[in-house]
């Protein structure tokens, strides 16, 4: 059939008419279920580009509005049979058959925004169905010619080449071939004088992604090698070159645009698998609740990417099985139906489907997720007692204390605002001593004291309570009773502390007030007037400079010693005694009180001379000295002072000479014109202004010095050490005392020192055993005299009965004793070393007073090793001709402390 496009452009002129065709076998009827594409129009400048798809050829008109973008409507004039998609796509709306003659309609393109419209003729004309023709005979390969047109010049025709816009190549996706499949021919109207090579350049060509497009470089003919996917690579742009054979371009090259057709072939995808959203129990119908997504892969401008959002299924299922809803386009689900209470339902759980081919069940593809909807807390539960009257008790005058605990209960979703309490009194405690806190884990309301009650005022408390929530009540809940209780308190006696009045006393008193003197009277008052008790006893319990008493029973304060301001103990005129009131209740309590005197000063004290020593010039000139009289009285007793020399001894006013310069200074200097350097006492007679007055002398102690020009003493040093004060003194005596010790401590140290060293030479170091090691005693003897005798003593005879051996100790065994042998102390197998000197204390001892013993010098035998000792036998030292065939060589193996020996005995002949 051929079809006929007739465009009306934006200047409302005819732009363009060009008749197509589009071929169909004619046995074929237009069915409305298979939604076969008649055409795919779309308006662009007038231009008309064709394509196929299957057996059907079809043509699109690409249309750009001289504006730019516009939102174009299309429509059809016989919309009971054609309808034309947003997309520019024609359909049958209906089934029928083609009829022989040319079918005609007109599709219209409106702007939505101006309303201006574009209309399109569009004549359907049926064609015989070819029969025992291949699909490739019956599909006409369109020819793309390189433009050109003649003008004449020069009496000669030539050649001007043209730009021309190719219309796009539309080749649907994921085509099932044959490969290669031709898709248009290239050729130059050259090509009947001259030899022509034909090539493609471009992506799907020549660079990545190469090999998708080839073209035949002899025929020209563009053909696709394998299936296409849009979803990687929409649209191909390549240009199209033609050269002679030595490579002389021969035509400007020409852009080809291949756009890749979508196919549906990709199911929708949502962006999570579980959507979680919130709505408040109680919304009302439409409440927004959240907005679930999905995304397809195919062309959103068709039908194969409009995905449409519907409910499958709701979980659970009350009060009602519908109680959201969702936008089909949007995705937005939102409520529908009221009576959602989290208190019933916490959450709902629905399945979405999302389809494309804009939600056709038959051809659109779907896929599911899962939204999860909770409904969150609002406050419709108000907070409700669990009792009307509560009941607690207090001791009186305790604070912090929790006496009663409130309960309530709420039924809205525990920890949250809605469900947190918050109590208040309105009534019953009208001074605040009381205040409720909430238990966060509980939701309890903590009654606690913050003031102290007084059980002789209050006895008990009656208090109202309301509970509320920390979020506001939901619209339309009110309190109920249950949200108001009362409290009743009941307040307990305890004993309670006397206490002093007034706290603290202020007493004025003149110092100087003598020992035994009645001060005041500082009693306490006890607040517990309904329990029986004794009366009150009084105590000092701080009285630092000891000067007052107090009488036990009333309270009556007298002085122990004289009053005195000026005592370290008063300070600014106050001193400050505390006093203890205790009672006998059960258990006892005491209360304390401070009194507090304030002494007024008395002209007790004369003022005094300062400072007490000064140094001046032997010459007249310059020798003032200024000295400064103080009085620890306070004015009036004080200041201004009046200085004077006295009478006697007459030296003073002969030398001295002193005149006052201010209140409390005066300047003392030398009368004569040389006094010798030495040091000089001078008594100074200072008199204050209190009435009576109270006078002094003080000695100033001046030291007279030679000085030099400038007025400074040069034999400072010969006046100090002949004149050395008693403090220097002490300091010297103490220093010569401390380094005394010092000197003490150090001998002391030092000699015993020498005893631990003496002490150390006679302990024997564990290693050095007297029974297998030579011991050195540093004892000679007599001489070459006592080397006479026989050292085969020193070795215990083997052959010696059992019964004659007698108990170890020190013997002589080259002479028997008549009397009986004496008892030696016994040394142990193994001593401590520091034993060791103790027993040979007491071995000399016994060998003292032993009558049988030997000389001093002779050959004594300290010990027995026994029978059978594993150590070698000193018999062989008993003379030189015995050991002379003796072998001592193995010596040298014994170590160190053998080194003598064996350089004795075995250094051969010598």
């Amino acid at each position: 059939m051929s079809s006929t496009f007739e465009i009306f452009g934006c200047s409302g002129v005819w732009d363009k008419l060009q008749v197509v065709n589009i071929k169909a076998e004619k046995k074929m009827g237009l069915e409305k279920k298979d939604k076969k594409k008649l055409s795919e129009t779309t308006l662009m400048y007038g231009n008309i580009s064709k394509g196929y798809n299957d057996k059907w050829n079809y043509n699109s008109v690409r249309f750009r509005s001289c504006d730019g973008n516009k939102k174009i409507h299309f429509g059809s004039s016989e919309p009971e049979d054609f309808r034309v998609g947003e997309d520019g796509v024609v359909y049958a709306e209906r089934s029928f058959q083609l009829s022989a003659g040319p079918t005609e309609f007109v599709v219209s393109a409106q702007d939505k925004e101006t309303q201006q419209e574009w209309q399109m003729r569009v004549k359907l004309t049926p064609e015989p169905a070819s029969t025992g023709a291949s699909e490739k005979d019956q599909r006409k390969i369109e020819e793309i010619i390189f433009p050109w047109q003649q003008y004449k010049h020069s009496s000669s025709l030539k050649r001007q080449k043209r730009d021309w816009v190719i219309p796009p190549i539309n080749l649907p996706e994921n085509s099932k071939g044959p490969f290669p499949q031709e898709l248009v021919r290239i050729r130059s109207d050259r090509d009947k004088s001259l030899s022509l090579r034909y090539s493609a350049t471009g992506p799907g060509a020549d660079q990545p992604p190469t090999g998708i497009f080839i073209i035949n470089p002899i025929s020209g003919q563009l053909s696709v090698t394998k299936p296409l996917d849009r979803e990687q690579i929409a649209s191909f742009h390549l240009r199209a070159h033609a050269v002679d054979v030595n490579g002389n371009q021969v035509e400007n090259p020409i852009d080809i645009v291949i756009n890749v057709i979508d196919m549906n072939d990709n199911r929708p995808e949502f962006l999570h698998q579980v959507w979680n959203g919130t709505v408040p129990e109680g919304s009302k119908p439409g409440t927004y609740v959240m907005t679930v997504t999905a995304i397809d892969a195919d062309d959103p401008n068709t039908q194969n990417g409009m995905l449409r959002y519907r409910i499958l299924s709701q979980a659970p299922s009350s009060p009602s099985p519908n109680m959201f809803t969702i936008n089909n386009e949007t995705g937005d689900i939102i409520t529908v139906a009221a009576g959602l209470d989290r208190e019933k339902v916490q959450q709902y759980t629905l399945i979405i489907q999302a389809t494309d081919m804009e939600g056709n069940p038959t051809y659109g593809l779907s896929n599911t997720a899962t939204a999860v909807i909770t409904v969150t807390d609002v406050n419709d539960n108000p907070p409700e007692f669990t009792a009307m009257t509560f009941y607690g008790e207090v001791p009186e005058n305790r604070m912090d204390v929790i006496v009663a605990n409130l309960t309530v209960t709420d039924k809205d979703q525990p920890h949250t605002p809605a469900w947190n309490a918050l109590y208040r009194m309105t009534g019953g405690d009208p001074t605040g001593r009381f205040t409720i806190l909430t238990d966060p884990n509980s939701n309890d309301g903590l009654v606690t004291v913050v003031k102290p009650i007084d059980f002789e005022t209050n006895r008990m408390f009656v208090l109202t309570v309301a509970a509320e929530n920390q979020a506001p009540l939901a619209k339309g809940i009110q309190h109920p009773p249950q949200s108001t209780a009362t409290v009743s308190i009941t307040v307990i006696d305890v004993n309670e502390s006397p206490y002093f009045v007034p706290n603290p006393k202020l007493v004025r008193q003149e110092e100087g007030l003598m020992a035994g003197s009645m001060l005041t009277t500082f009693t306490a008052q006890d607040p517990d007037r309904y329990m029986q008790q004794t009366s009150v006893r009084y105590s000092k319990l701080s009285d630092p400079a000891n000067w007052l008493k107090i009488d036990p029973v009333n309270g009556q304060i007298t002085t122990t010693a004289v009053l005195d301001r000026e005592s370290i103990y008063v300070q600014n005129n106050m001193y400050n005694a505390t006093f203890l009131a205790s009672d006998n209740g059960i258990p006892p309590m005491s209360g304390t009180g401070t009194l507090q005197i304030y002494l007024l000063d008395i002209n007790d004290n004369a003022p005094q001379v300062h400072p007490k020593e000064a140094t001046t010039c032997e010459t007249l000139q310059p020798n003032a000295i200024n000295i400064t009289a103080v009085d620890p009285d306070i004015d009036p007793n004080a200041g201004p002072f009046a200085f004077e020399l006295p009478d006697t001894p007459a030296s003073i006013k002969r030398n001295w000479t002193i005149v006052r310069i201010s209140g409390d200074h005066a300047q003392l200097s030398l009368r004569i014109r040389f006094l010798e350097a030495g040091i000089y006492d001078v008594p100074i007679v200072i008199t204050d202004s209190g009435n009576p007055h109270a006078s002094s002398t003080s000695l100033l102690k001046v030291k007279v010095c030679q000085c030099d020009l400038n007025g400074d003493c040069t034999d400072v040093d010969r006046i100090v050490g002949a004149g050395l004060g008693t403090g220097a003194i002490i300091a010297i005596l103490l220093c010569i005392i401390i380094l005394l010790i010092l000197v003490l401590m150090f001998v002391v140290w030092m000699k015993r020192r020498d005893k631990e060293r003496q002490a150390k030479q006679l302990l024997i170091d564990p290693e050095d055993d007297v029974r297998d090691n030579i011991l050195k005693y540093d004892e000679e003897g007599g001489g070459e005299e006592d080397q006479d005798y026989d050292l085969s003593q020193l070795q215990q005879p083997d052959t010696l009965e059992p019964d004659a051996i007698k108990p170890v100790g020190i013997r002589r065994l080259d002479e028997r004793p008549i009397l009986a042998e004496p008892q030696y102390p016994v040394r142990s197998a193994a001593p401590h070393p520091g034993d060791i000197g103790d027993f040979i204390n007491e071995g000399l001892k016994a060998a003292d007073n032993d009558p049988t013993a030997p000389p001093y010098d002779s050959l004594l035998v300290f010990d027995y090793e026994g029978s059978g000792s594993t150590a070698g036998s000193l018999s062989s030292l008993n003379s030189s001709s015995s050991g002379g065939e003796q072998d001592y060589d193995y010596l040298n193996d014994w170590g160190p402390r053998f080194k003598k020996l064996a350089d004795m005995y075995g250094g051969g002949d010598d």
